[in-house]
């Protein structure tokens, strides 16, 4: 009887304990309600004309400019093959940074996922081994990376190269999540300056470029503890040259330090990191708590507060133009594919004209390749054509292009042409000056990009060949 008494007493205190554990947990918790109006989540998409855009895309993508990739073996000299999950996959965000200073959290903070089973492990030491790929899911499940590289509807097909141990590390997370329904997010190893590239044992470096070439949205992560910049760091920020328009500098756990301290970390931050970033604009900072547990006290809270309003503002801009980018990304690949195409036959028309009956093959070809501008090879595609200089590609690279693929598999532009199909210089032009913008203002001004009936049906007329002699 006394057993069953204490029993009575003891269930509703340890309920009284565990209701008062929780609200003392949620008085230290950070309100969320600024992320769901910032990002706007609780506004519906139009999915249907966001839909058709893709399908117009993907059609200029493989009726244009992929016949002169496959051509001319453009994947073979910059090694970046575009998919059909590229094309339709949601925007990328990817976190950078040393070890163990919040990018794991700030993931969960975004997600809302601390003290769930499902929230990133998080920790003092390094706790994150693998590329963890969070994405959108009708439930919640864990995907190998193996399955992620053999999915082809999944962008992520080509990092099937970097080999089994590297796909080992590759993990996805799927969940039904409102943020992931729009964006994708990828969470990385902590860089860890003392480990070498063979000690991971994958090539670390090539990795985080492959999703640095397609991220849109790249937050490098910093706390006041880890500012020092060694060799990995470095070579991590000269692969992101080029790129600068995507970074973001984030000062992680910036209320750890009062307010005279965190100064001097900001400037030290900028100190260490001028050397890497050369451009004229700096990259936008943002010094804040990135984590679900509210500011410490005697801290510069309204700006933390701010500063996170700026940096969820930035993410939703990201979002809000994901179309309008990956329109922009797929004409500077067809622009990249267009020079390329050019230069291929200016070296075979080159070759051309440098043979006789007598010549070397070899010989030849390999005079043309050690010294192009002795030939005006380069030259000559700025004089003909409106290409920047800025653009053209490394000169070496074509040596070592040619090596892998004869001069003589090419076949010169003017001879690229059909009945049916077009000439595919003037295709891909069209698509470039035309067909791409056009995509990109219908959008801009509210109209659904639906195909023409030329697209459609398909208009046969004659192609016209204006590099052909007559």
């Amino acid at each position: 009887m006394k057993v069953l008494v204490s029993l009575c007493v003891f269930v509703p205190l340890l309920a009284l304990a565990t209701a008062e554990e929780e609200a003392v947990l949620e008085s230290i918790l950070r309100d969320r309600s600024h992320i769901e109006e910032t990002l706007r989540l609780a506004a519906d998409e139009k999915a249907g004309d966001y839909a058709a855009a893709l399908q117009k895309l993907r059609k200029i993508y493989h009726s244009s400019i992929r016949p002169m990739e496959q051509a001319y073996k453009y994947n073979e000299l910059r090694q970046h093959e575009i998919s059909d999950g590229e094309i339709t996959s949601k925007p990328m965000v990817l976190f950078l940074g040393p070890w163990s200073v919040g990018k794991s959290s700030m993931v969960n903070y975004l997600l809302g996922l601390q003290d769930t089973p499902y929230q990133l492990y998080t920790g003092a030491e390094p706790t994150t081994s693998e590329f963890t790929v969070i994405m959108h899911g009708e439930k919640i499940r864990t995907v190998e990376g193996i399955v992620m590289a053999a999915d082809s509807s999944r962008s992520f097909s080509p990092l099937e190269k970097f080999g089994q141990n590297f796909l080992e590390k590759l993990v996805g997370i799927e969940m039904p999540h409102k943020l992931l329904e729009r964006v994708t997010f990828v969470d990385t190893p902590g860089i860890i300056e003392n480990r070498k590239q063979q000690e991971r044992g994958y090539p670390f470096n090539d990795v985080c470029q492959w999703f640095i070439d397609r991220a849109d949205l790249i937050f490098v992560v910093f706390d006041p503890t880890k500012l020092d910049v060694g060799l990995e760091l470095e070579m991590l920020f000269r692969q992101l040259k080029g790129r600068e328009s995507q970074i973001r500098i984030i000062l992680n756990k910036a209320d750890s330090l009062a307010t005279q301290d965190l100064m001097r970390v900001y400037g030290a931050l900028f100190w260490s990191l001028a050397p890497l970033i050369n451009v004229t604009e700096p990259p936008r900072v943002y010094v804040s708590s990135f984590w679900p547990y509210d500011y410490a006290p005697d801290t510069s809270r309204d700006l933390f507060k701010r500063e996170e309003i700026s940096l969820l503002e930035d993410l939703n801009q990201v979002i809000e133009n994901r179309l309008e980018n990956k329109i922009a990304f797929i004409r500077q690949h067809g622009i990249r594919v267009r020079i390329h195409a050019l230069l291929v036959d200016r070296y075979v028309q080159t070759f051309k004209e440098r043979m006789s009956f007598f010549s070397d093959p070899e010989l030849v070809f390999q005079e043309i390749v050690d010294d192009p501008d002795k030939f005006y090879i380069f030259k000559s595609i700025l004089a003909k054509t409106n290409v920047s200089k800025f653009d053209l590609p490394n000169r070496d690279a074509y040596r070592d292009f040619f090596g892998i693929n004869p001069v003589s598999s090419f076949k010169q532009l003017s001879s690229q042409c059909s009945y049916a199909g077009g000439c595919l210089l003037e295709k891909i032009e069209r698509a470039i000056t035309h067909e791409l913008p056009s995509l990109l203002g219908s959008i801009n001004s509210g109209k659904n990009p639906t195909l023409s009936s030329c697209e459609a049906t398909g208009c046969g007329e004659k192609p016209k060949n204006r590099y052909r002699r007559n």
